[in-house]
């Protein structure tokens, strides 16, 4: 429970004034930079008012600073800074003021000021997801989408791989009724345990997409929608639309969540609209359209789908099996899967094997395919959805092709085709050498326990299909990034003289807990030599420089001797990669030759791909910090060590920074792919630290040739 807001303090009975207390909530799409910079800018501006404010920032690490009932209770206001969700129940009577996040950045005075004159936020009100600024920004129906993958992903993994476990320990093939486990064997248990998983996970797709469009009250009808449409048996199809019609069911309670909302209503209604009326109303409407609507056609077009692939049985065998590739290859279990693949059991009990043979060479393509891709091309892919990758290679090999599903519902328009074009393939094969398969199963593990006739030639066609779903896919999704960001031009860089570092006294950076003291034995091991510099960076966005802004004040306490006097950034940055005047005008032109500086060290092994991979960053948002400052990063095995580059642009660049201001001052850092742990932190709390203070801003820009300039960044660390 919370006190309700009143009127702002204005002082206790003995004349003193009482002091305000605010507290704040700062988010940004990424959850690195802005997210910490907008904090501490609003923790400042409070502070030299004298006002106590507390501020959670929501960033990449997860929620930090959290705030607790008491916080909220004792608070004179709310400001919520976020270009993202952020659940606003728990400060119900408070006076809440939503802005987007780079208001808490530019203007922290002014949301001070007004924050105490904000609405007073009610119970089951929206969250807040304002609109965003600095950086292209995905629509809300993609974030939606991505919300329901993200939550759905844990059951396909759970689910997938229980079910493979199981049929890989306790399964036979058996003739007369397929792939099977014996029904009372511990193995059966754990397959019942991953049906409910992979039952579970279509539901959970649709009703997270909901939830993230019309918050609580989308979730009850998301996730029942999400049901219905699974069930095919509800509007007498032999198969449920699948994790495509839990897409539609889930937009759908979304929005209709998000309008039932607009509809005024007596105040002693409100209260219960959201726990009770929205859900309801919702849910059944919701239901009873799927059902009568759009259940009925479903249900017909999929019934006439098999006619029409029964009349196709005498034709060519190439033919028959590219289309049943293409279907079973098209939803993953969906309807246009189930049809195929019923029909090809189907015929199974009329002695005719061979069409069950092209079904089974497609269902472990898809899985198989998308697990293969994240593997060729790391760099496109996320650390979750590389794991994810590892997860649907195994499903593939036990003939789960729902393992794929992630990555086509977060990338439909790229790995839908990929992998239809991959099941045609494999469909195709099989059928022109007569594979068979005697059990209503498909993948690798049916030839492994004798089911399938024609053994190599399956697994021909299971691996061509699989390599042609990779490559396609790799083509595809690099294709649909460069559209995204463009290509990337640019100036060339001049050569340099030789690696000679350049020193700075430094200690370790703490940021508050197990981070700071993480940090400083970071710090510490790394010692006195440059030769100790090589230890792991990840160029996580520089939002994470702010997030550990405070990070640097343990540094202040470490002998200068304890970390070398020769170095800065333990090495990462040398002479070689500092520029005294940036050739180049715009932002695509300057990374460019950021990356051609960072070269000269020898650690870029391909300065077209950090350059690309740089873009790509910049696309998601921008890394342009204000105050004449951008930190470009990149995480790409293009770069063989950590590197760290600094360049001074007179007329100042471009950088969509939030304070409008182009960058004068260009900090570039690059790491390796596995280049993961605390280290890259600790660079950029030092980076931030420092770039804070107006001062060695301004000597770094006044700063008039390359040794003196060196000598100012030894302050960083």
């Amino acid at each position: 429970m919370t006190s309700p807001a009143g009127p702002p303090p204005t002082g206790s009975g003995d004349g003193e004034r009482q002091r305000l207390k605010l507290l704040a909530v700062t988010a940004c799409p990424t959850g690195i930079a802005h997210t910490y910079m907008a904090a501490e800018k609003l923790a400042q501006a409070a502070e030299s008012r004298g006002i106590e404010m507390k501020v959670e920032t929501q960033g990449s690490i997860g929620a930090e600073n959290v705030l607790d009932d008491n916080d909220v209770k004792h608070a004179d206001g709310v400001i919520v800074a976020a270009d993202k969700d952020v659940d606003l129940s728990r400060f119900a009577g408070k006076r809440v003021l939503t802005v987007g996040v780079a208001e808490g950045i530019r203007h922290p005075e002014q949301l001070i000021e007004r924050v105490l004159s904000a609405p007073v936020h009610a119970e089951g009100g929206a969250p807040t997801a304002p609109a965003t600024s600095g950086g292209k920004e995905r629509s809300l129906g993609y974030k939606a989408l991505m919300n329901g993958v993200s939550y759905m992903i844990p059951f396909v993994v759970v689910g997938g791989l229980l079910i493979a476990i199981s049929l890989s320990l306790g399964g036979h093939a058996d003739p007369s009724g397929g792939l099977v486990i014996p029904k009372d064997s511990f193995w059966m248990d754990v397959n019942n345990i991953g049906v409910i998983g992979f039952t579970l996970m279509v539901p959970i797709l649709s009703g997270y997409i909901a939830y993230a469009i019309g918050d609580r009250p989308a979730l009850v009808p998301g996730m029942i929608g999400g049901w219905i449409a699974n069930t095919g048996e509800l509007y007498d199809s032999k198969a449920g639309a699948g994790f495509i019609g839990a897409i539609v069911t889930g937009f759908l309670a979304g929005y209709l969540v998000m309008w039932i909302k607009k509809v005024k209503v007596p105040k002693f209604a409100q209260p219960i609209m959201p726990i009770i009326v929205i859900p309801i109303v919702a849910t059944t409407a919701l239901g009873l359209f799927f059902i009568y609507v759009i259940g009925k056609p479903i249900s017909w077009v999929f019934e006439h789908l098999t006619d029409w692939l029964s009349g196709m049985t005498g034709t060519s065998a190439i033919l028959l099996g590219a289309i049943l590739g293409l279907m079973i290859a098209f939803d993953m279990g969906g309807p246009v899967n189930k049809t195929a693949f019923l029909f090809g059991t189907g015929l199974i009990a009329t002695g005719n094997q061979t069409v069950m043979g092209m079904c089974a060479a497609a269902i472990p393509v898809m899985p198989l395919g998308q697990g293969l891709a994240t593997l060729i091309r790391k760099r496109l892919y996320t650390e979750q959805e590389r794991e994810t990758g590892l997860a649907s290679l195994f499903m593939g090999c036990f003939g789960i092709s729902e393992g794929a599903i992630p990555f086509a519902a977060a990338r439909p328009a790229q790995v839908i085709p990929a992998n239809m074009l991959g099941g045609a393939v494999a469909g195709a094969i099989a059928g022109v050498a007569g594979v068979e398969d005697a059990v209503p199963h498909g993948g690798p593990i049916v030839a492994v326990l004798g089911a399938v006739s024609g053994v190599p030639m399956f697994f021909v066609a299971v691996v061509i299909g699989s390599v042609v779903t990779a490559l396609a896919t790799v083509a595809l999704v690099d294709l649909g990034e460069r559209r995204r960001r463009g290509e990337a031009v640019g100036g060339v860089g001049a050569a340099g003289p030789g690696p000679v570092p350049a020193g700075v006294s430094a200690g370790a950076p703490g940021a508050g807990g197990v981070v700071a003291q993480r940090a400083v034995r970071e710090v510490e091991a790394v010692g006195a030599s440059a030769s100790s510099a090589a230890a792991p960076a990840e160029p996580a966005a520089p939002e994470k420089a702010a997030a550990l802004e405070g990070a640097a004040e343990a540094a202040d306490s470490t002998p200068a001797a304890e970390s070398g006097v020769d170095e800065v950034l333990s090495g990462y940055l040398t002479r070689q990669t500092v520029k005294v005047e940036l050739d180049a005008d715009g932002k695509e032109s300057a990374i460019r030759e950021m990356s051609e500086l960072l070269a000269r060290t020898g650690r870029v092994a391909d300065v077209d791909e950090l350059v690309a991979c740089a873009l790509r960053r910049e696309a998601q948002g921008t890394t342009g910090l204000g105050e004449e400052i951008a930190i470009p990063h990149a995480k790409t095995d293009a770069v063989t060590e950590p590197v760290v580059g600094f360049a001074r642009s007179a007329q100042g660049v471009e950088w969509g920074s939030l304070d409008g201001t182009k960058a004068r001052l260009v900090f570039m850092i690059a790491v390796p792919e596995a280049a993961a742990g605390d280290e890259h932190l600790r660079i950029l709390a030092l980076l931030s630290r420092k770039l804070m203070d107006a001062g060695f801003r301004e000597r770094l820009l006044a700063t008039s040739d390359e040794s003196a300039l060196i000598g100012v960044l030894r302050e960083v660390g």
